[in-house]
């Protein structure tokens, strides 16, 4: 039977409808390939404590993590009003109404979703270490009532305790090889990779009341105390580190202060650092309270002294040299100062340094240059050739070099991670192939129904 005109038009819209209605649904059903939507965002709160003010920091991550560490990055950064924590001894709930303004903008920044799933710590430094040693009963009420205050904060709180001088170097390094990309990095291909070996620098923290130091040696680590070890994205690193109590920036000029009154005990002490012309006044218990200075004061002197600068840098090099026991190391390799091991020094150095900005600390200076300069030199081991491979920062790629990011990046091995949502999608070239023959499908569909209203019926 042969089918009239009418029929064979209508066949073929109707074929073709079919055929391209099947293309276009095998095209979404077979072409379609997973992708992964973007993985939520982690938040974390550190504190660091330090001898002469406390710092919080904000830093972020996406909760899928690479090879088990955080890619993270620093979202904020607030100094605590007030001094460090340990200047509260004879207040300590003071210490914790100190840190409320920082914690309250940290809480703004934070989505409030995930308050309670982000952790918080506060780790205290130096100055603490040396208040446990004086007075360890006002130390724990400093940290007693710190962690109230942070308890009352709608997030997860991992502790706040003392944190040990290798600690703080070794995290300090963590944080100045991860902001330069030594660690890990993003490669054109979009891929995170490991960047060359030997490329890593050392770290050289100088502090109030500590300073650290923190490197990968070229030779074996023979004193096995001052080695950390860390596992960051699939790859262990092993360093050296060791921090100097009592050997901060202001801790030493206490000592030299003590060291001048010791060997001169009159009323009025003539200071060698400070430029000549100064002439200004000092509370003899404030220099000896310390226990960094173990001395006590000479008998005999008034409660306030007089000190007037002499600005001579011959004599203020000596005095600082007498701060340190070199002759501890005499004849023996590997052997920093006050008999304390250390291999040579070996790469770039960053310093973490800062600048007080205060006219009161202007005549600190000089001393605080010759110092440092001893203590690389004659210290660390420094040499001219080496000299130059240190650089003075307080930040790398807009971030702190402190060792909290270095806390937070450790931390993040420690918290699971999420899997990003996968979600079935097309390329555009399919996606665009299928939209082609969706419209013909509907076209034909369209050209069908027209046809059965429109056409002559006989």
């Amino acid at each position: 039977m042969r089918l009239t005109w009418k029929e064979r038009v209508m066949t073929a819209l109707l074929g073709a409808a079919v055929a391209s209605g099947i293309t276009t649904l095998i095209l979404i059903l077979v072409e379609a390939t997973n992708v992964f939507l973007p993985t939520d965002i982690k938040f974390g709160i550190v504190f660091d404590a330090g001898s002469s003010h406390t710092s919080l920091f904000v830093y972020r991550w996406p909760a899928d993590k690479e090879n088990d560490t955080g890619v993270v990055s620093q979202a904020l950064a607030c100094r605590a009003k007030g001094p460090g924590i340990s200047s509260y001894a004879s207040s300590p709930d003071q210490a914790g109404e100190s840190l409320q303004g920082c914690l309250e903008e940290a809480l703004k920044l934070i989505p409030e979703a995930q308050h309670q799933g982000t952790p918080m710590f506060l780790g205290a430094t130096a100055g603490m270490r040396l208040l446990s040693q004086k007075n360890s009963s006002q130390a724990a009420d400093i940290f007693a009532a710190v962690t109230r205050v942070l308890r009352q904060a709608p997030v997860d709180l991992w502790g706040a305790e003392l944190l040990a001088g290798q600690d703080e170097g070794a995290l300090g390094w963590i944080t100045i090889n991860y902001v330069l990309g030594l660690l890990v990095k993003y490669s054109f291909s979009g891929e995170w990779i490991r960047p060359p070996e030997g490329t890593l620098v050392g770290a050289l923290d100088m502090g109030g009341a500590s300073t650290q130091i923190t490197f990968v040696p070229g030779v074996p680590i023979l004193d096995k105390s001052t080695e950390a070890t860390f596992r960051l994205y699939g790859f262990e690193h092993q360093v050296y580190t060791h921090s100097y109590l009592c050997f901060g920036r202001d801790q030493m000029l206490l000592r030299l202060l003590a060291g001048l009154v010791q060997s001169s005990p009159v009323p009025r002490v003539r200071h060698p650092c400070y430029h000549s012309g100064y002439q200004g006044t000092l509370s003899l218990a404030s220099v000896f309270e310390t226990p960094c200075v173990h001395a006590t004061a000479p008998p005999g002197l008034p409660q306030n002294l007089t000190v007037e600068g002499t600005g001579n840098p011959g004599a203020c090099v000596s005095a600082i040299r007498d701060l340190f026991n070199f002759s501890s190391c005499e004849g023996r390799d590997n052997c920093a100062f006050s008999g304390v091991y250390q291999p040579p020094v070996r790469g770039p150095f960053y310093v973490e340094t800062a600048w007080p900005g205060q006219e009161r600390w202007l005549r600190d200076y000089c001393a605080s240059g010759l110092y440092i300069l001893t203590l690389l030199v004659h210290g660390y081991g420094f040499s001219e050739e080496t000299w130059s491979s240190i650089e003075f920062r307080k930040q790398a790629g807009g971030t702190d070099i402190g060792w909290t990011l270095g806390y937070m990046l450790n931390l993040t091995s420690m918290i699971p991670a999420e899997l990003p949502a996968q979600w079935r999608a097309q390329s555009y070239s399919v996606w665009a192939v299928s939209i082609v023959f969706m419209v013909v499908t509907l076209v034909a569909v369209l050209a069908v129904a027209v046809a059965q209203l429109l056409w002559p019926h006989d």
